[in-house]
């Protein structure tokens, strides 16, 4: 019987830019590529996952990247930073939980989870009271994800994918009881 390595999870650094802008692209393509023009997905993906981007998404002191890695590889990625929370997200100090990712081959393996707990852990050691996020209309799978997570919709909004304009969801949560979450 093979043995499966449990993934770990650790803070990305700016090295980790051109494995990280890799895995970005991979798992977006991945997400959404079957639902989406190859034109559109072009577009969004040639100015949201280039190393460039990458790296200086991972300088940025308003954003955190936790990256799940297996033998040295990227399998997943998760992403907070603070940001102006839409109006629908009432709170003192909230963060955004901008991205989490992993690759299709290893959904299932609870790598989304083990990033899910270190993004809250962080969040709750920075003070945040809520942590909100944007999640396409039409990624059940993801909405189901979060759900788990006790985050509830609160609105909407839109969001660019190329020329194409699509209807995210907003979900928030409250990050009193994480210490729960860090169990599950």
């Amino acid at each position: 019987m093979v043995e499966v390595q449990k993934p770990g999870v650790r803070e990305a650094r700016a090295v980790d830019a051109a494995a990280l802008a890799q895995l970005a692209e991979q798992t977006f393509r991945e997400t959404f590529a079957p639902e989406n023009t190859a034109a559109d997905m072009d577009a969004y993906c040639a100015t949201h996952f280039g190393e460039t981007s990458q790296r200086a998404e991972l300088c940025d002191p308003s954003s955190k990247t936790f990256v799940a890695e297996v033998d040295g590889q990227l399998i997943g990625y998760a992403q907070i930073r603070w940001s102006v929370a839409p109006p629908c997200v009432v709170s003192k100090n909230p963060f955004e939980l901008r991205r989490l990712y992993v690759r299709a081959t290893c959904h299932g393996l609870g790598v989304a989870q083990d990033l899910m707990r270190r993004c809250l852990g962080d969040l709750v050691q920075q003070g945040a009271d809520f942590v909100w996020l944007g999640v396409w209309e039409r990624n059940p799978r993801a909405i189901r994800f979060y759900e788990k997570f006790d985050f509830r919709v609160v609105g909407e909004q839109q969001f660019r994918l190329g020329t194409d304009v699509q209807r995210d969801l907003i979900l928030s949560r409250s990050l009193r009881n994480v210490a729960s979450d860090q169990s599950e």
